[in-house]
């Protein structure tokens, strides 16, 4: 697979995810349409309920704990946890490691705001947070919801399910070449960390970034944005 194949199609199915990393808008970007995923079973241990930021020490795994009593539960049935104040470590974690970034006055209320609005739902509580990343990196594409499971994706749509995954990292190299950029911690570069690190290291800057790390084979940024 490559970005030149991929950008022939105009749509894309793919689920949602907590602060989704880099990777994953640079797999979203070049299409016109995206489809969220919202027939699936929630998968643990996957970045549906979790992301990775660059603290001052080392990398920070957050993870917004959640409640499913059965084992193949709809991911829009996923009720989040609240009987530990999650939500208030997250915020602490976020400012420890971005509050001297450049951006992070700029948005970190954006960001904050919606992880302290108590959710009932993880879906909606996701789907706030790409909806609000799109906007700030102004990628404007159409936008519906699978009204089914459909496994393969139906002819026309490119099924990115899956494709972003913590426990199946070598699947992103096939369209995610990662561009190097000012990180706040560490001598070494980070790749693929959340959103977050991007936007509050970046700000405006971040969508070129994101532009640069797409892997095609001719590397064609004009065609492909």
């Amino acid at each position: 697979m490559n970005m030149e194949t991929t950008n022939a199609k105009q749509e894309i199915i793919i689920e949602l995810q907590y602060f989704p990393p880099i990777s994953y808008f640079t797999l979203i970007t070049p299409f016109n349409n995206i489809q969220i995923e919202a027939f699936e079973h929630f998968k643990k241990q996957s970045y549906r309920n979790r992301c990775l930021i660059n603290g001052a020490n080392k990398i920070e795994k957050l993870i917004v704990p959640v409640k499913h009593s059965m084992s193949q539960t709809n991911i829009r049935d996923i009720h989040i946890d609240y009987s530990t104040n999650w939500f208030n470590n997250h915020t602490r974690a976020i400012l420890s490691a971005y509050g001297k970034s450049p951006f992070y006055e700029h948005f970190a209320e954006d960001f904050l705001n919606i992880i302290n609005k108590k959710h009932h739902f993880l879906f909606d509580l996701n789907l706030e947070i790409l909806s609000k990343c799109l906007e700030l990196l102004e990628i404007n594409p159409g936008f519906s919801f699978a009204e089914k499971y459909e496994k393969p994706a139906i002819s026309g749509v490119f099924d990115a399910r899956e494709l972003i995954d913590p426990k199946k990292p070598d699947k992103k190299n096939k369209f995610f070449r990662p561009a190097p950029y000012y990180q706040v911690f560490g001598k070494n570069f980070v790749e693929d960390l959340s959103i977050l690190d991007l936007i509050f290291c970046e700000g405006p800057n971040a969508m070129y970034i994101i532009r640069q790390s797409v892997l095609s084979g001719k590397r064609r940024k004009t065609d492909l944005y």
